[in-house]
């Protein structure tokens, strides 16, 4: 069941579109907000209301890479590994944020505050090496600019 929160969200973002199934990436992003993420049960609560089969609702998901199928930690972090951000020192990048957070690439902190996941391309290769934190784009990234990041986010 929707929370009233996430109905009123949900209402609200239907009246935008003329067919029901075409506010379904929305009304995932919706209740991700307030979930963390998006369960089995969570996605078929949504093909039910737009409806579409569970299965046409996972391809939309799974074809998103800021729609989490499973568990995330508090705060999320995509790390640029596009050809700009390669050349700019992606490597070292990537390197101390594992280091750093104590994870790799895939994975979430033990204490559940972070989540460090690729992202193809964030369109900003001019500024590269750069990185998302949340809905916050970080860019010409280096390691002191990290902590000063991550100090941000409690």
């Amino acid at each position: 069941m929707f929370t009233e929160e996430e109905q009123k969200e949900i209402t609200v973002e239907l009246g935008k579109y003329p067919r029901k199934d075409a506010a379904g990436l929305e009304i995932l992003k919706i209740v991700q907000k307030h979930r963390g993420w998006i369960s089995d049960e969570s996605l078929s609560e949504v093909a039910r209301l737009i409806g579409q089969t569970s299965d046409e609702m996972d391809s939309v998901a799974t074809c998103y890479n800021h729609i989490f199928r499973k568990p995330v930690g508090k705060h999320v972090i995509f790390v640029c590994d596009g050809m700009a951000c390669w050349i700019k020192g992606y490597e070292n990048i990537l390197e101390y944020l594992s280091r750093r957070l104590g994870i790799t690439m895939g994975q979430t902190s033990a204490d559940g505050r972070w989540t460090l996941l690729p992202s193809s391309c964030l369109g900003v290769c001019e500024k590269a090496p750069v990185m998302i934190v949340d809905d916050d784009l970080y860019v010409e990234l280096d390691t002191a600019k990290i902590d000063e990041i991550l100090n941000r986010y409690k």
